[in-house]
């Protein structure tokens, strides 16, 4: 299990799906050498330079914390089972709650909806809160999620850093 990089009073956590088998034996959070969200969070400004994943605990003094859905390691995402994210989301909310982030920034919209049982969920902001906080849903940055490139990635987590 990796650990969180959290504290109390964050302006974001960022929350992933689960880790993957390079995070879980590098201990770091995002660690695939093909994962976007170390040059998305740069790109978009939420970093003054682009942070390896043995650097994360350097977002804590920036505000920023890193969590996930499930802590289970695995190799895809699609590999979870709808309990496990549903335990998950309970686990996360409750997290939330005891750490109060000022936005929770969940990293997957098909995991957020699972999770939360948010079926029309979209990427951006939501209406509703998660443990007291804001929500705002970014695409999976993984390298397996084509759909999202690296510019666009970062335009919507620009568009997060921007609303603060």
């Amino acid at each position: 299990m990796i650990p969180d990089v959290i504290k109390p009073g964050l302006e974001v956590l960022f929350c992933g799906i689960n880790p993957g088998l390079v995070s879980e034996a590098t201990g770091h959070h995002f660690a695939r050498p093909g994962n976007r969200f170390w040059p998305a969070l740069h790109l978009s400004g939420f970093t003054p330079r682009l942070f390896a994943p043995a650097e994360q605990l350097e977002l804590l003094p920036l505000g920023l914390g890193i969590t996930n859905v499930v802590a289970r390691p695995s190799a895809k995402a699609d590999e979870l089972t709808i309990d496990e994210l549903k335990a998950g989301g309970a686990e996360l909310a409750e997290k939330v709650e005891r750490y109060s982030p000022k936005v929770l920034a969940v990293l997957g919209v098909t995991v957020y909806r699972a999770a939360f049982g948010r079926k029309k969920a979209q990427v951006g902001p939501q209406d509703d809160t998660v443990g007291g906080a804001r929500v705002w849903l970014l695409p999976n940055p993984s390298g397996l999620n084509a759909h999202w490139q690296l510019p666009a990635l970062a335009e919507e987590f620009g568009r997060l850093k921007a609303s603060l």
